[in-house]
């Protein structure tokens, strides 16, 4: 008999989430070698050299650079009558699924950042240890959908079980 395979969850986030996510690590980093070098600076812990800071800010750059975009391949989702069903990380990949049976909340959230760009993250909560599903850098209209979508299906299915 044969074996269904998981296949990639059918929907992307927004391309700007990449513009978001490169942004988000860019600034993250560089306040952080800022930090050290400060730190170190203030201490004299460290002897550090302009090289150790250049080398810690092409590593920042570099990172930037090339995650978001690796992420944005790594990332979908997609809806069914039946599930939500999620595909995050960059490095580790996690795919998940929720029954719209067990979905007990749906949340719409707004970081500063992420309204710069116009972007939301839904968040999908269930009675799993493992905790709650995020569908992170959807267009904000399309995000407002979601919610009412998945909670219009998650009502509906809780309707059918009574």
């Amino acid at each position: 008999m044969h074996q269904p395979t998981l296949r990639e969850p059918r929907e992307r986030v927004s391309t700007k989430a990449r513009l978001m996510w490169q942004l988000s690590n860019l600034v993250e980093g560089l306040v952080t070698v800022a930090v050290l070098a400060v730190a170190a600076g203030m201490w004299d812990a460290v002897d550090l050299t302009w090289w150790m800071v250049a080398l810690g800010l092409l590593a920042v750059v570099a990172y930037a650079a090339v995650v978001p975009q690796w992420r944005y391949l790594v990332h979908r989702w997609e809806v069914t009558d039946t599930a939500v069903y999620t595909q995050t990380g960059w490095w580790a990949r996690e795919r998940r699924i929720a029954p719209m049976s067990r979905i007990q909340t749906v949340d719409y959230a707004e970081t500063p950042v992420a309204r710069l760009f116009g972007l939301a993250t839904v968040t999908v909560t269930t009675a799993s240890a493992a905790g709650a599903l995020q569908i992170a850098g959807l267009a904000r209209h399309r995000a407002q959908q979601l919610v009412d979508e998945l909670t219009l299906k998650a009502d509906a299915v809780e309707g059918d079980a009574t």
